[in-house]
């Protein structure tokens, strides 16, 4: 009787999850033949059970690594994307990847976690791709403002943008960000006109490292401006163009970002 009811008790542990050897203390000569007959195949369950957990264990880990693969092969193919669009201009070559590490500085001083700053980064990497499908009329130099039908094409980019990249799951907010990197906080910009408390944050971080890398570069319509005088357009436009706080951000790390010899 002794036997069965320490074997009871071993087995109300099993049910519970918790494991031991205590169960080979029943399997041994002494234990009753029904006691030690139960306990043997409970003891032969158990090494089962934790063979498949550790499987188990093993492909998940497998899983996780063929995840991470996938999603390193994506960002690579889009990126390459995105560079492959900014060379078709020789003006906005090598803008995209400024853009992404800018914004990414701006999202550390801002507080932003590791992750949430590589999002960020990620989404100013990727911020142009829906221009991918643009005409090559779009990236000839033309004088003056761009004709009426060129502009319609280029607002439709944000929104053409997040439609390409929407089944990648992984990138998460960073596709709201490139949707609304063209929103401003007084609601006059593109392509839906939302205000300040509808723009995403990585957003707003994009749209002043996007403006910043735009105004310093050269183009077919204007020469590419000091750091300093776009410093001051930047604070100019604070909290109506672009966010006060990301401004001020951007202001802290600008000694870094002027001093870049790639800007």
């Amino acid at each position: 009787m002794e036997g069965l009811n320490r074997l009871l008790e071993v087995l109300d542990d099993i049910a519970h999850g918790r494991y031991s050897n205590d169960v080979m203390e029943l399997t041994k000569p002494e234990v009753s033949e029904q006691v030690r007959t139960i306990a043997e195949a409970m003891g032969l369950m158990m090494v089962k059970v934790e063979a498949r957990e550790y499987r188990l264990e093993m492909l998940i880990q497998e899983l996780r690594e063929l995840n991470g693969q996938v999603r390193r092969n994506a960002i690579g193919t889009v990126s390459a994307m995105a560079n492959a669009l900014a060379a078709r201009d020789r003006y906005t070559e090598g803008h995209t990847e400024r853009v992404g590490k800018i914004a990414a500085l701006i999202a550390v001083e801002m507080g932003l976690s590791e992750d949430e700053a590589e999002l960020v980064r990620l989404a100013g990497v990727l911020h142009d791709i829906g221009k991918i499908g643009f005409s090559d009329r779009l990236f000839l130099p033309h004088e003056g403002k761009n004709p009426e039908d060129v502009v319609r094409e280029i607002t439709r980019h944000p929104a053409t943008g997040a439609e390409i990249l929407k089944d990648l799951d992984f990138l998460g907010p960073a596709i709201s960000y490139i949707h609304c990197h063209h929103e401003r906080p007084d609601g006059r910009g593109y392509p839906r006109h939302l205000q300040e408390p509808e723009i995403p944050l990585g957003a707003k971080i994009i749209a002043v490292a996007d403006a910043y890398d735009a105004m310093t570069t050269d183009r077919p319509y204007q020469k590419g401006r000091s750091p300093e005088a776009t410093l001051a357009i930047l604070k100019g436009g604070a909290g109506s163009k672009w966010d006060e706080k990301c401004v001020a951000a951007f202001e802290r790390i600008f000694p870094e970002i002027s001093a870049d010899p790639d800007k």
